[in-house]
């Protein structure tokens, strides 16, 4: 019972199992959320969301790790609550969500110093904290772009 509870939490009920690009399609996932159920885009709602999906992705990581190794690719719940903290705050629309993923992906992906620092954490950990501080990047990257973008005579809002 324990492993199948946290294969479902870890795997975010199953995208975890998309055959590629996972992690992805988890952050594609939690944007569009965020997007479409507006309760998302209230801050005390959406970073209870990432605290709770911080410390069930610590738990259920900790789990798949024993079974599948080291931050195994179906686990995919850190990236939910990361997005989901690339997210926060943000000002409204399409352009800042679209943003904070490509922001997110790209930590995410690259893994600059202390993010890959904090991924050689133990267990579920690491898992979650080099996402979580991706999507800390990421929203202060997003941030920003959105200051620039009046200096550069673009519109920062669509």
């Amino acid at each position: 019972m324990k492993q199948l509870a946290a294969r479902v939490i870890s795997t975010c009920f199953g995208i975890g199992y998309f055959p590629v690009a996972p992690g992805t399609v988890t952050s594609i996932a939690a944007v569009l959320c965020y997007l479409f159920i507006p309760g998302l885009r209230e801050l005390s709602v959406l970073l209870l969301l990432v605290l709770l999906t911080a410390f069930a992705g610590v738990w259920s990581g900790s789990v798949m790790e024993e079974r599948y190794g080291s931050d195994p690719s179906i686990v995919t719940i850190d990236e939910l609550s990361g997005q989901w903290l690339a997210l926060a705050a943000l000002p409204a629309g399409i352009l800042p969500a679209l943003l904070a993923l490509a922001f997110f992906r790209f930590f995410d992906i690259a893994k600059p110093g202390p993010i890959d620092a904090l991924q050689r954490l133990h267990g579920g950990w690491g898992i979650m904290a080099d996402d979580l501080l991706a999507g800390l990047f990421a929203n202060l990257s997003v941030r920003g772009v959105l200051l620039l973008l009046p200096l550069l005579h673009l519109p920062s809002s669509l």
